[in-house]
């Protein structure tokens, strides 16, 4: 199947200013689903959908170049994700490049790696609308979550006769890390409307997507635990002899 792989990557950013390109762990933050993009596509197969020429320039200085600008419409905070996807592929095939799936890569996902793709990638077959990238959810519905009736009280999300939490069924939630969606789905419909979809679980981890500060925080945090455990590694002389 042909891919078209699309990053998305606004300009404006209020919880976060410029956060798509700021510096994580002295890099931008992009660079991160960049690397991971680059490892499974062509560089003519990326698309980085962005307003902003700083985020062009970066992009640039990684090595891809970018086929287009977003238009404005596009790069408000009331554009959704849908009219983005539609506007990129209808963007190639009117340049005579055709594609069976889209896939979404957010640059606000710098753990989602090249195994994590090529994992979900493996989930997918014909007939799907989606596969997409999932975390187990820490709330559940049946259990922890509830709702305001006409009355004032609160009333459990769904029903069911559970007495403990680990009893409830498993539930998931998008960490939107990971998007692979047939194009012809799309020109039917929504993704909200896809019915014949299929999950890819990830760590809690690896699923952490920037939106806020605290989210950066944690974000230098995990790479710097990781770095610290690489450097042990690396320093760690195994004696075959011992």
């Amino acid at each position: 199947m042909k891919d078209l792989v699309l990053i998305p990557a606004r300009g404006g950013s209020k919880g976060i200013p410029g956060k798509n390109i700021k510096p994580l762990n002295g890099r931008p933050l992009i660079y991160y689903t960049l690397d991971a993009a680059c490892a499974v596509a062509s560089p003519e197969k990326i698309c980085v959908s962005t307003d902003s020429d700083e985020i062009i320039r970066i992009v640039g200085e990684y090595g891809l170049g970018v086929a287009f600008k977003r238009p404005d419409y596009l790069a408000t905070d009331t554009a959704s994700s849908y009219d983005v996807i539609r506007h990129a592929i209808d963007f190639h095939e009117q340049n005579g490049m055709n594609y069976d799936r889209v896939l979404l890569l957010q640059p606000t996902s710098p753990f989602r790696t090249e195994l994590h793709i090529r994992e979900a990638l493996s989930l997918y077959q014909p007939g799907l609308d989606m596969v997409v990238s999932v975390k187990i959810a820490r709330a559940n519905p049946y259990f922890t979550l509830f709702e305001e009736n006409s009355e004032g009280f609160l009333i459990p999300s769904k029903t069911g006769s559970f007495t403990r939490r680990q009893d409830c069924p498993t539930v998931y939630e998008y960490n939107g890390a990971i998007y692979i969606m047939s194009v012809q789905s799309l020109k039917n419909g929504t993704p909200g409307s896809f019915s014949k979809m299929r999950k890819y679980v990830m760590t809690e981890e690896d699923s952490l997507d920037i939106d806020t500060n605290f989210d950066w925080i944690v974000a230098e945090v995990i790479l710097s635990k990781r770095r610290d455990r690489n450097q042990i590694q690396k320093n760690t002389i195994i004696d075959p002899c011992a």
